[in-house]
């Protein structure tokens, strides 16, 4: 197994410049071919998620055009897939699998959808039974209620009500909402979405509506429960600018109020329309010293150097909330991170996972269904071998290890390169060894 030694750091400053974030790219990628015109993406994230809906556009004949670094171009083709047959791989990227499922089952064609293993285990029944109300023709090819799918053209329905549970993926509601436009414009009818049970991850739907109105499209809010979708195409903004993403930007504010600081992160802040930015509020809660600007946000350490334990609801702010799992060992009691339920159907179980990895640098952790308490060690313990379970996260969040003055190995570093392919590069750029 190809690994990474971290050395012991002393301490933690310095700037980074933050990659585009991942939820904002693959969604923008997504309505930029669904819209009428051509639109230009800047900043757009280089990761193998990005990877996998650049690939599935192509395969759908809307062959992304590269104009330099980082910029992009979609020729959009206003809601109809030049290719109505297409066999997708689509790995274990969820931005890019459960919003490509709705817009594909509503789009007429026959398609296949499939991933890596994993893919295979995160369910995705409750957005297929959603879109099956609507009409939607869509079998599993494996076992039920997941991937792989196949979807066959189907007469599709708008006008009612649809239903959909969003307290396991606020994806299934992202990916309704986004797919929904292109029936309603050819029936000519609005369409409502209601969510059954408490919606999860809202700060995710945040962003969705954000950039479905930058594309034209208003949907009418009730709360959180009814969501009126309006017959309105999709129409290209020109050129749009992808944020840093904000979930990245946790490691190195984390980072910065553990090891002294300050850190500060670039591309994202004070008018970011990412939920994650409430990271920042979050270490703040707990001692950390935070400064923000329009575009930037930085962070260090208490005036008393340590950071007070804590007994949060993560429930808005669910994949940077595992940053404070392990920031979790160099607070002063016991910390407690509730209402996470959604970390068991990522990228691998990641209450089960964090558990088992915290235990190996020795700290004492108890886990639930939905909750993980974890309790510091005196010491660290140096040396530990942290398995990583092809999560990116996994590995970008144990890194914070090597600035309590211990070495640590990270297994499989490479996954990093789902979001964030250089990440190891710039962690060491701020760490004082």
């Amino acid at each position: 197994m190809e690994y990474l030694d971290l050395a012991p750091a002393a301490g933690a400053a310095g700037t980074i410049r933050l990659p585009g974030s991942k939820s904002i790219s693959n969604r923008t990628l997504l309505l930029a071919a669904l819209a009428d015109g051509r639109t230009e993406i800047r900043d757009l994230l280089a990761s193998d998620d990005t990877e996998r809906m650049l690939e599935a556009l192509a395969a759908l004949g809307l062959p992304p055009q590269s104009l330099g670094e980082l910029h992009w171009a979609v020729n959009g083709a206003a809601g109809r897939f030049p290719n109505d047959t297409a066999d997708l791989f689509l790995g274990n990227a969820g931005t890019a699998f459960r919003p490509l499922t709705a817009a594909l089952a509503l789009a007429g064609g026959h398609y296949k959808l499939s991933g890596v293993p994993r893919m295979h285990e995160r369910p995705i029944g409750d957005l297929v039974d959603g879109l099956r109300q609507l009409g939607a023709d869509i079998r599993y090819l494996g076992n039920e209620g997941y991937p792989p799918l196949e979807i066959l053209p189907a007469q599709i329905a708008t006008g009612g009500v649809v239903k959909v549970r969003g307290d396991v993926s606020s994806q299934f509601l992202t990916a309704l909402l986004m797919a929904l436009p292109l029936a309603c414009v050819r029936a000519g009818q609005a369409t409502t979405i209601e969510v059954v049970g408490e919606l999860i991850s809202k700060p995710y739907i945040e962003i969705t509506l954000n950039l479905m109105a930058r594309f034209g499209v208003a949907v009418e809010r009730e709360g959180w429960q009814r969501f009126v979708v309006p017959a309105q195409a999709y129409r290209s903004p020109g050129v749009i600018h992808v944020e840093g993403d904000a979930s990245s930007a946790s490691y190195f504010l984390a980072a910065g109020a553990i090891g002294g600081g300050p850190v500060r992160v670039e591309g994202v802040g004070r008018a970011s329309i990412q939920g994650d930015v409430a990271f920042a509020e979050a270490l703040e809660a707990i001692g950390a010293r935070i400064t923000m600007g329009e575009n930037w946000i930085e962070a260090a350490a208490p005036a008393s150097g340590k950071l007070r334990a804590f007994d949060r609801d993560f429930n808005h702010i669910p994949d940077a909330a595992m940053t404070l799992a392990v920031a979790a060992l160099f607070a002063d009691g016991p910390c407690r991170l509730t209402n996470i339920a959604s970390w068991r159907v990522k990228e691998t179980d990641r209450i089960a996972a964090m558990a088992t990895e915290l235990r190996k640098v020795g700290a004492l952790v108890e886990e639930g269904p939905d909750w993980l308490r974890v309790t510091a060690p005196t010491t660290l313990i140096p040396n530990a071998a942290i398995d990583t379970y092809d999560d990116h996260r996994m590995a970008m969040c144990f890194s914070l290890v090597s600035l309590g003055g211990v070495p640590v190995r990270i297994n499989d570093p490479k996954c990093t390169a789902k979001t964030f392919p250089g990440y190891f590069d710039a962690f060491a750029s701020v760490c004082r060894r």
